[in-house]
């Protein structure tokens, strides 16, 4: 089933398509003048990193970052109910930290009015979007954990919705022997 794009699907293609106009237009203007425009580095990283993020915050948003699959597929439900609250908490953690560490950032370039090389502005104009962008990841995550959490399910298996929860009941029917029904 098709899904409707998220909000940093949107961020990402956005970011990927203004990143592939400046590389174009730095790959012309060197080609046909021996010259390259040096402020397209400083956007190009920005942009890079907005891409990166954005698609950290949709990974975390649909349960799909690493994890170990040997463990994984191997547990019972309960188990890997614990491992995607495990990867969810730690998720979210990292990014908090990388949110609270960027800020400290943030502030010192405000402080020191500290200007880019390329352009000579600001750099916190660079700066100020990475923090929430890290504190957007960390809620991906966190709902990630609320869900594994609160849930039986697990979402990121499931083809069919209605078929993951009626499996999943059917193994815990089976591990507790409740529900069977007498053999003939």
């Amino acid at each position: 089933m098709k899904t409707r794009p998220k909000v940093e699907e949107w961020i990402g293609v956005a970011s990927m398509v203004v990143l592939t106009l400046i590389t174009l237009g730095n790959v012309l203007t060197r080609y046909f003048s021996d010259e390259s425009f040096a402020w397209t580095e400083e956007i190009s990283v920005f942009l890079i990193v907005v891409m990166t993020l954005a698609g950290a915050a949709g990974v975390a948003g649909r349960d799909g970052h690493i994890r170990i699959e040997y463990f994984y597929d191997r547990g019972s439900v309960e188990r890997r109910r614990a491992l995607r609250l495990v990867a969810a908490t730690a998720s979210a953690l990292c990014f908090i930290v990388l949110a609270v560490l960027f800020g400290a950032t943030l502030a010192g370039e405000l402080r020191w009015n500290e200007t880019s090389m390329g352009l000579g502005v600001p750099r916190w104009w660079f700066t100020v979007a990475i923090p929430p962008l890290c504190l957007a990841i960390a809620l991906r995550a966190a709902w990630a954990g609320w869900l594994a959490w609160s849930s039986s399910v697990i979402p990121s298996e499931a083809k069919d919705p209605g078929d993951a929860k009626v499996e999943i009941l059917r193994s815990a029917q089976d591990d507790s022997g409740v529900g069977d029904t007498p053999r003939a």
